[in-house]
């Protein structure tokens, strides 16, 4: 009987051990504790992109990007802990393949965008930083129906949603 509990509580012992040596920790790659909402003010577009709805694009993506994550919620400025506030600096529209005849078969849109990110708990600047990344389209627009337009949009929009992931990354992640 002393046998099977010394083992029992050997067994109980050993898996304690097993179970503290696997421990895991984020500890300085995640949201600091003291943190917990986050205010997204309207992104500042200076793009001079001709994109009437850019700012709003950018804003609502980034919005959807930080509540998809679920690791700060949405508030406004009076009520946040944190504050990411977006410039979005002149944009590129550059060739990129340039297919026989000297004819430009792809375009890349690429983005800068200027993001400063605030602890206003500890009233700190996390950091300040330009993020940049871009989408491709063709010239051809054949994907489009034709519509040049539409694919520029497209990779507008492709450039977005990376620089908004990357934005998030940043943030959550002290990347």
């Amino acid at each position: 009987m002393k046998s099977i509990r010394y083992k029992f509580y050997l067994s109980i012992l050993l898996f304690a051990v097993i179970l503290s040596a696997c421990n895991y920790s984020f500890t300085g790659s995640s949201v600091p504790p003291h943190l917990s909402t986050v205010a997204i003010p309207s992104v500042i577009d200076r793009s001079g992109s001709g994109e009437n709805d850019l700012s709003e694009k950018f804003t609502n993506t980034l919005i959807e990007k930080f509540t998809s994550d679920n690791s700060l919620q949405i508030a406004d400025k009076a009520n946040a802990d944190a504050i990411v506030e977006c410039t979005i600096l002149p944009l590129q529209d550059a060739p990129v393949v340039v297919a026989s005849g000297e004819n430009i078969a792809q375009r890349r849109i690429t983005i800068t965008v200027k993001v400063s990110y605030k602890d206003l708990v500890e009233r700190k600047q996390v950091f300040d930083k330009n993020f940049t990344d871009y989408g491709d389209y063709n010239t051809d627009a054949q994907n489009f129906g034709g519509d040049l337009i539409a694919a520029r949009s497209a990779a507008i929009d492709d450039a977005v949603d990376k620089l908004t992931e990357d934005i998030l990354l940043g943030v959550v992640s002290n990347w």
